[in-house]
């Protein structure tokens, strides 16, 4: 498009948003156009007004992720990227741009696997000259449309998941670490944190008191509620409080597409864990890794992984003494019922979104070394009813641009003000509703055990 012309085209952009700020196809569009007039900050801009106006619209969050990762700023966008696939593990165009975004990152294995995702979801996605980068000739992996089977009879001396080597995770690209957070990193939550102190903690700091009760160290507990609540960030918070090792394991760090690798990635994780005891297994997004198996009659693979899943809570080839399994979902409902029996997430604790003076503790921490004036926390969190942790720092984050902009245009830095906070909370709504509609429903129709006591509780209260 000659440049005349696109400046025509997004001047009148321009003034159809006026008139229609939130519309997300045009809010697109002109990002698309913006950068191929070389305007990728505007671009960027635009597609964060975007999200704010829709924090799931995908379109949005791919477009972001492509943009950042063009401007090398990888890590953002792998961010992003998870993000838009913890809406949609199934948007095949995210786990390809995922792949190549890891690549770049270093993260040759985990990008493998997002390709061969992208391309099982999709295979007009595949790219041969991106696989010549993806899949040297010394990468012992296969390219996606050749199947290759690792079982344990297939003979093959590359298995990449044969047991003689002393690290089971480096096998499947995870590691194990200590976090350094602690519940001081953690803003509010004072009665969820004293739930994990007396479920998790004490218990790892006074074995002996809960031995002659006859109470085990260790267990699971499911951590659930709406999403971009913290239940990841409490869980690491959860290990470090207590001193011990810690595993994150997302759903494409076990989910495979070649029979039965999935339930062997999964037994050398339980197995590191047990090695390395006291450990902490936290896994995100667990209704992917175990659904209701009612609901499975046409995926067998998916019926085998949930057994496979049981049989390693259950310790059935090892104790599982010492080895404490977190596991986060927005979706209880979809769990499968028989991983709420007793030693297996038989504790459920519901993570809410952080009352007002959470609210003021998060604000105040995603405001720590950005230039503000003096700022009252509490009357800004008052006007975040139900905002989830992830809902403020995207508030933070445009009430920080709207001042970068006026600095940009003065050269003179500016600090934020209430009045850039109360500008982005016209834009930025609560992302939460709609997870707490839903779980109203199950709290009134569907909570014959009281499982979802806490979420009913939570919604008769007047303040929070």
């Amino acid at each position: 498009m000659p440049d005349e012309q696109l400046e025509k085209t997004l001047e009148a952009l321009r003034q159809a948003l006026q008139f229609s700020p939130s519309n997300g196809p045009l809010l697109r569009h002109y990002a698309e156009l913006l950068r191929s007039a070389g305007r990728d900050d505007q671009a960027r801009e635009t597609l964060l007004a975007a999200l704010g106006a829709d924090a799931r619209d995908e379109a949005a969050l791919l477009q972001l992720a492509r943009l950042l990762h063009a401007q090398n700023k990888t890590e953002e966008a792998a961010a992003k990227l998870s993000v838009l696939l913890g809406f949609n593990d199934k948007n095949a165009d995210a786990h390809l741009e995922m792949a190549r975004v890891l690549l770049d990152l270093k993260r040759r294995e985990k990008a493998q696997r997002h390709y061969q995702i992208a391309a099982d979801l999709d295979p007009t996605l595949l790219d041969s000259a991106f696989e010549t980068r993806l899949f040297p000739p010394e990468t012992p992996a296969e390219k996606p449309r050749v199947a290759r089977n690792y079982g344990p009879d297939s003979g093959d001396e590359d298995d990449p998941f044969s047991d003689d080597d002393e690290d089971p995770l480096a096998k499947i690209g995870l590691q194990m670490e200590k976090p350094d957070l602690n519940f001081e990193g953690v803003g509010g939550m004072a009665n969820l944190k004293e739930e994990i102190r007396l479920n998790i903690i004490y218990p790892f700091e006074h074995p002996e008191i809960y031995a002659a009760y006859g109470k085990k160290i260790g267990g699971g507990i499911l951590l659930y509620g709406p999403p971009g609540c913290g239940k990841t960030f409490i869980a690491r918070a959860t290990a470090g409080q207590v001193g011990a090792q810690f595993i994150a394991v997302g759903i494409e760090d076990v989910l495979d597409m070649w029979h039965g690798q999935s339930e062997r990635k999964l037994h050398l994780i339980f197995e590191a864990a047990r090695r390395k005891a006291p450990t902490v297994i936290f896994f995100d997004e667990l209704d992917a890794l175990a659904g209701k198996r009612s609901d499975m009659s046409h995926s067998p693979h998916a019926r085998t992984l949930v057994n496979q899943f049981l049989s390693e809570l259950d310790g059935v080839k090892g104790g599982n003494d010492n080895l404490l399994i977190l596991g986060a979902t927005n979706s209880p409902w979809h769990i499968d019922p028989a991983f709420r029996r007793p030693g297996r997430f038989d504790k459920i604790v519901f993570v809410p979104p952080p009352d007002s003076a959470a609210r003021a503790e998060i604000l105040a921490l995603h405001c720590h070394n950005k230039p503000t004036e003096k700022l009252d926390f509490a009357k800004i969190a008052a006007r975040m009813k139900r905002f989830s942790g992830a809902d403020i720092a995207a508030t933070v984050d445009m009430a920080a641009e709207t001042a970068l902009r006026e600095t940009l245009k003065t050269g003179k830095l500016r600090a934020l003000t209430e009045r850039d906070f109360a500008s982005a909370l016209q834009q930025i709504k609560p992302t939460t509703e709609e997870w707490l509609a839903t779980a109203r429903n199950y709290a009134l129709y569907s909570n014959g055990t009281g499982t979802y006591d806490a979420v009913a509780d939570y919604l008769n209260r007047k303040e929070d």
